[in-house]
């Protein structure tokens, strides 16, 4: 019997994150054709990428007197500077460099995330899984850090159109998104605390595919505080970042932007890596021994926590810019200082036509 309570657990593990991926594939085929974006035609990867190593070759070569002094790097770039590039391709780029510091805050934001693989795992799996003599699996917790993704989503939707409906302005992205950094080292803290109370509970045996450990007494589902606070982080910060990023950029460069979202999201993965891998080095194993009891995993938590809490006060100070940036891709993009040119002659040449016009009616005016 106690076999066969295992072997289901085992199998539950596997058959949440299945079925979790199998709808998210059957909703993604369902609104494909919602999902593609087709950018405009003549902006690509390549002219972004190209803005910047024009730039750096124009720095190096401003030593020999190319170029003037500029207010930007980029503007080196741009071809009455003596770069390769239109002025209107080096302002978008140079919106689009605006967002690198909001990505750049995100890398410790992912870090925290991959606690739920790494550093809760370890927690919950030293942790009492029992429930009612069925033997819960580890990955049960996770459906506790999707529950608030679930209901906060439609739940900000649905306060957006009552902002909307209303004629106010709903709260912006960047307040999101720092709740949810906050809420992220709200995790952090709770789960070195959690770990700490863990270590109180006496020992007992638990068995994990096949393998004896000694575990603590203690509920798994004490644990749930911090699932839950990166569930609501969760939310708050993922929708808001790519709406920054989609919304926030000219229009033919968002989806290079989105891609550089995803990109810093992947190197925020390998910043968690690299974190937990320094930390064990620097502490000899203590923060992560063999057996968890033994060690003081909850330094590390609280050291990500202190991390976390610094990261969101920068983002705090940095989040004015991202608040009025749809003011300054007016400026950067359409009204630039090549469209104002463009405007100024054809309001001369407007004048002009109106003079033209004013003196030959004046002229049939004396002959008649």
């Amino acid at each position: 019997l106690h076999f066969w309570k295992q072997s289901v657990g085992k199998n539950l593990g596997f058959l949440i994150p299945f079925t979790s991926v199998l709808l998210a594939l059957i909703a993604i085929h369902m609104a494909r054709n919602n999902l593609i974006f087709r950018p405009k035609k003549g902006s690509s990867l390549l002219t972004t990428l190209g803005v910047f190593l024009n730039s750096l070759k124009m720095c190096c070569l401003h030593y020999r007197h190319l170029s003037g002094d500029v207010a930007n790097w980029l503007d080196r770039a741009k071809e009455n500077n003596g770069g390769r590039y239109s002025e209107t391709s080096v302002e978008n780029v140079k919106i689009l460099v605006k967002l690198f510091p909001l990505f750049g805050l995100q890398l410790l934001y992912r870090a925290c995330i991959t606690q739920i693989p790494s550093g809760y795992y370890l927690q919950t799996m030293h942790s009492h899984l029992n429930f009612n003599g069925f033997l819960l699996p580890i990955a049960a917790m996770n459906v506790i850090s999707i529950l608030p993704l679930l209901i906060l989503a439609p739940l900000l939707e649905f306060i957006n159109t009552c902002y909307q409906s209303s004629n106010k302005t709903p709260p912006s992205p960047a307040k999101f998104i720092t709740m949810g950094h906050a809420c992220a080292a709200l995790s952090a803290l709770a789960a070195g605390i959690a770990e700490i109370h863990r270590k109180d509970y006496p020992q007992v045996e638990q068995t994990l595919s096949g393998t004896v450990l000694q575990v603590s007494s203690m509920a798994c589902f004490q644990l749930a505080p911090q699932y839950i606070l990166l569930g609501i982080a969760e939310a708050f910060v993922t929708p808001a970042c790519s709406l920054i990023s989609f919304c926030l950029t000219p229009s033919n460069l968002r989806g290079i932007s989105l891609h550089f979202l995803s990109l810093f999201y992947g190197g925020g993965c390998f910043l968690g890596a690299l974190l937990i891998q320094f930390f064990y080095l620097v502490s000899g194993g203590n923060f992560y021994p063999n057996t968890l009891s033994n060690g003081n995993m909850e330094r590390f938590f609280f050291m990500l926590a202190m991390l976390m809490a610094v990261n969101t006060l920068v983002f705090w100070k940095l989040s004015c810019r991202y608040t009025d940036l749809s003011v300054e891709l007016d400026k950067g993009t359409r009204q630039s200082h090549l469209a104002e040119k463009l405007l100024q002659y054809k309001a001369c040449l407007r004048f002009y036509d109106t003079v033209d016009h004013c003196a030959t009616s004046a002229s049939l005016e004396m002959i008649l």
